[in-house]
């Protein structure tokens, strides 16, 4: 089995994804380690900064591929960060959408507005931020509701963080 673990930034998609390693022993991709690997070793021209789309662009064709070699492998793999397009189940044959699980992690504004403090204090539990100015709650609220306007665009799950952060695996 796979899971996609999608959703904006600070939705706690590396915490959720730690979670079902140890009950799964799945082996996981982080695709932000992905990232950084290939910017890091001069793969691309790309940056940290890059835009969204961008980064989607070149990362998930090769994190798709990653995928289907994992099922073919008949291996589990969790795979969580930022860039799974919202219409990433067109990539695959049914066969392969079979064997793939993806969820969507979503923030509600209240959830945001009452907790932001706490989601900045958890910022750096799962893995360190060297820069982290681009946690802002403008930034939060704007990313979530565009990530929840895209979930029911393209009729994905998304998991509703509303009142408690409880993600139930």
């Amino acid at each position: 089995m796979v899971f996609l673990i999608a959703g904006p930034s600070h939705t706690g998609k590396t915490a959720l994804a730690r979670r079902l390693v140890e009950r799964y022993r799945a082996n996981c991709l982080s695709i932000d380690h992905l990232k950084m690997g290939l910017i890091r070793s001069g793969y691309t021209t790309l940056t940290p900064t890059s835009s969204e789309e961008e980064l989607t662009g070149y990362l998930w064709p090769v994190v798709r591929e990653m995928v289907k070699t994992a099922i073919e492998n008949g291996q589990d793999l969790i795979v969580e960060g930022c860039y799974i397009p919202f219409d990433w189940a067109k990539d695959f044959a049914p066969e392969y959408l079979d064997k793939i699980q993806f969820r969507c992690l979503v923030m509600s504004e209240e959830y945001i507005r009452a907790h932001y403090d706490d989601i900045k204090a958890y910022a750096n539990v799962a893995e360190r931020r060297l820069d982290d100015s681009d946690c802002t709650l403008e930034s939060l609220l704007h990313d979530n509701a565009r990530a929840l306007e895209l979930c029911r665009k393209y009729g994905v799950p998304y998991t509703w963080i509303e009142h408690d952060y409880r993600i139930d695996i």
